[in-house]
């Protein structure tokens, strides 16, 4: 119970270091420490820092102990749990998502793609590293996941394509949505109707015509997530506390999107539908570990083609081993 409560603790910090990632790029400060990393402008400890150099430094700070706790997290798996425990594989996996962070922070500040860069590069590089993000927070999750594991999944769970659909989607909305940030930040619209405008101008800059895909992607990644949480409903009674607080986060998500819309993206609102949107994957991510079913449930194609091989080649192996 303690090292469950130590991984969702730590997982809270990360929370916290991605939310302070990002206020980093709303406010222009990714260039606050140069391009020197790790060091910040050449030094350990800047004199006489600047605002932006305090919020980039801050960020870097907690990025390592973050690194840190995670690492120790790794430590404890390795003591706590036998070998071959998914404990183990899951603390691994994060500890290796944390370091590939760390990496591409780094990459951001060393290839200069911080301020008022608007390049094809920074935008493919942020895209990544959402998708980055997402996996060692999923990574942390099914860590403490694992260490209270109750056992199967039960009777009635959502079909495996149905899920594996939902992650992906939701994959792709959050770095979709990191584009997207990066060109409400770069190019702010005065009013609605001007950055409506610009999202149908084919003179308008790439990213703020890409502005227009994250909320048809992410109204179908709403459908999808909230006909898995009904399909676990219809079949067992109930859909469990993870599905409720997947389909309650997709709605609360849905309601912040509209509203960072209409009030043109403030940079407080951001932050809120990127902690949101970070809940929301995590929510997904546990209640596809509490709902995957076994592996006879294959989509029909697939289905088909095992029972061919069962009623077919199957027999002809046995007779030539005789």
């Amino acid at each position: 119970m303690r090292f469950r409560r130590l991984a969702w603790s730590i997982l809270a910090v990360n929370l916290f270091v991605i939310l302070w990632g990002a206020l980093v790029r709303a406010s222009g400060s990714g260039a606050g420490c140069g391009r020197h990393w790790p060091l910040c402008n050449g030094e350990v400890l800047p004199s006489s820092p600047g605002t932006a150099t305090l919020i980039e430094l801050t960020h870097r700070i907690t990025s390592g102990v973050a690194l840190v706790l995670v690492a120790w997290l790794f430590g404890r798996s390795r003591r706590e749990f036998p070998a071959g425990h998914p404990v183990r594989r899951w603390a691994a996996w994060s500890l290796g998502f944390i370091a590939s962070e760390a990496l591409v922070g780094a990459g951001l500040v060393l290839l200069a793609l911080v301020g008022a860069d608007a390049s094809p590069a920074r935008a493919g590089y942020l895209a990544v590293h959402l998708l980055n993000t997402f996996l060692l927070l999923g990574a942390l999750a099914l860590t403490a996941q694992a260490a209270a594991d109750s056992g199967p999944p039960p009777a009635g769970a959502a079909p495996r394509a149905l899920l594996v659909a939902g992650l992906g989607l939701l994959l792709v909305v959050g770095m979709s949505g990191a584009v997207t940030a990066l060109g409400d930040t770069l190019f702010p619209a005065r009013t609605l109707g001007e950055g409506l405008r610009a999202d149908a101008s084919r003179t308008a800059h790439f990213l703020v015509r890409l502005r227009v895909l994250h909320p048809l992607i992410a109204a179908l990644t709403a459908g999808v997530l909230s006909g898995a949480v009904w399909r676990v409903a219809r079949q067992r009674g109930e859909a469990g506390a993870a599905g409720r607080a997947v389909l309650a986060l997709v709605l609360l998500q849905l309601a912040l999107g509209v509203t960072n819309l209409v009030l043109l993206a403030p940079t407080a609102l951001q932050l809120l539908h990127l902690l949101t949107a970070d809940l929301l994957w995590v929510a997904t991510v546990i209640f596809a570990a509490a709902n995957w079913r076994d592996a006879s449930y294959r989509l029909p194609i697939i289905a088909s083609a095992n029972s061919l091989v069962r009623s077919s080649v199957a027999p002809s192996i046995r007779r030539w081993k005789s």
